[in-house]
């Protein structure tokens, strides 16, 4: 290539190569026909039934002897064929473990999680649309989240917005993932790239601002300028991420591309002709991002507590919170917006802030930082229900480590069995003491409460 460069254009037709690691199958081995174990990636993007993968694989072998074992291996690993998988998940896949210097172990476990992945920004794509298309949402003659110039869009009005500390926080956010993408990419390195917006995108668009712009946009009472904020930042942000992840998904990304530019006030035919995000660090919000964090804590530290307790996702919980610093009160006092997220994303029935020397009652308690989120048990338990299920538990421990201390005295199990097996019931022994004493100490928690 560089010979005919040089002959036919006068010039080097490149300067930098990109030398990525071995793709080897699921068990480390080189892939090869002899071996019966290529996979096609025509047939990981639109999939293959098992038997038309079985002929691939054993048809034109260098080694036709080998064909009974390949077919054996690939019925036994492929059962089902292969599913469909789609291009962009793919293109991710091969992305996100192209790390430097390592060969890359492929499965179909690590493909079919970034096709969920491509199904998570497609739903997350869908409820911004249901709650911006038709609606007011482009301030006009503003610039976007990258810092683009927007132009509006026909039937806008471009009213008066008000930006709540989550909008400010998820444009904060953005801009720190748009600047470690773009570091990434500039020094080759395709998986820190991936994993960064993958991350974003997951972990705090979807599994936390999404939710949290409910809070607005499910509130009849809430101001039209609020609502707007909200509607602006959601498909402002979604039409910068699909930019963020064209390289790597172009196909999903322009598909709805198509349907949230016009709502964002971008005019274009094609995400193609769209530049590149860049990093704006005047959009980075370091008083909104400490707000959220508050927010998450407490969050977390309810749903921690019901997953402990076996609490039903359903049922709302009256919570208190204690030892919280002062500058912390006016931000978490009754309608403010960061109460307003802590009530309603975990479904709480109320929100009590204890004075300094109250005392509170018997509580599960979580600590987040300095505070200390509780949730009254006497308010959460059947105390006579509750006590029968930990006495049946507790006697139920008893027994297994009654049986596993019998077995472990007996002498010929100690000489004939496997040291790994001998080890593995010492440790299970170790194991169902301690949950022992967890479950006498919640017992005695229990019977401490007053009585209905």
């Amino acid at each position: 290539m560089i010979m005919m460069g040089l002959k036919f254009m006068g010039d080097v037709p490149f300067r930098e190569v990109y030398i990525h690691g071995l793709v080897r199958d699921a068990d480390g081995q080189k892939m090869s026909k002899s071996k019966g174990n290529i996979l096609d990636p025509l047939d990981l993007i639109d999939g293959v039934d098992l038997e038309t993968l079985v002929r691939k694989r054993v048809s034109g072998l260098m080694q036709p002897q080998m064909a009974k074992h390949i077919e054996q291996a690939t019925r036994k690993h492929f059962p089902d064929g292969i599913p469909a998988y789609g291009t962009d998940a793919l293109r991710f896949t091969f992305a996100s473990l192209a790390t430097q210097g390592r060969d890359i172990k492929f499965d179909l476990g690590r493909i079919e999680g970034y096709r969920n992945f491509c199904n998570k920004l497609w739903n997350a794509a869908r409820y911004v649309l249901m709650n911006t298309e038709g609606q007011d949402c482009v301030v006009q003659g503003s610039t976007n989240v990258a810092g683009d110039r927007t132009s509006g869009a026909t039937g806008q009005t471009g009213g008066d917005v008000d930006f709540n500390i989550a909008d400010r926080w998820i444009v904060s956010r953005l801009q720190q993932t748009i600047e470690e993408v773009e570091t990434s990419l500039r020094d080759y390195r395709f998986d820190l790239a991936a994993q960064a917006v993958y991350s974003f995108v997951w972990h705090e668009y979807c599994d936390w601002y999404l939710e949290l712009s409910k809070v607005v946009l499910a509130d009849a009472g809430a101001a039209d300028a609020a609502k707007r904020g909200t509607r602006h930042t959601l498909v402002t942000v979604l039409e910068t991420l699909l930019r963020v992840l064209h390289p790597l998904m172009p196909f999903i990304t322009e598909e709805l591309w198509q349907r949230v530019a016009p709502l964002a006030g971008v005019k274009s035919e094609t995400i193609m002709r769209q530049p590149f995000p860049r990093a704006d660090s005047e959009r980075i919000d370091r008083a909104a991002t400490e707000d959220i964090s508050l927010v998450m804590g407490v969050v977390n530290a309810v749903r921690n507590i019901r997953g402990e307790m076996d609490i039903s996702p359903k049922k709302r919980l009256a919570v208190l919170i204690q030892d919280y610093l002062p500058e912390q009160q006016k931000e978490l006092q009754e309608g403010s917006f960061i109460a307003r997220c802590i009530m309603s994303l975990p479904k709480l029935e109320s929100v009590k802030l204890l004075e300094p020397h109250e005392s509170a009652p018997e509580s599960a308690t979580a600590l987040v930082g300095n505070m200390k989120v509780l949730v009254p048990l006497g308010s959460i338990i059947d105390k006579k229900a509750e006590l029968a299920r930990l006495e049946k538990e507790i006697a139920k421990t008893e027994k297994e480590i009654e049986k596993a201390k019998a077995k472990l005295a007996n002498s010929d199990f100690i000489a004939r069995a496997p040291t790994p097996v001998v080890d593995q019931w010492r440790q299970s022994v170790q194991q169902s003491e301690q949950a022992l004493t967890k479950l006498a100490a919640q017992k005695a928690r229990v019977a401490s409460l007053p009585d209905a």
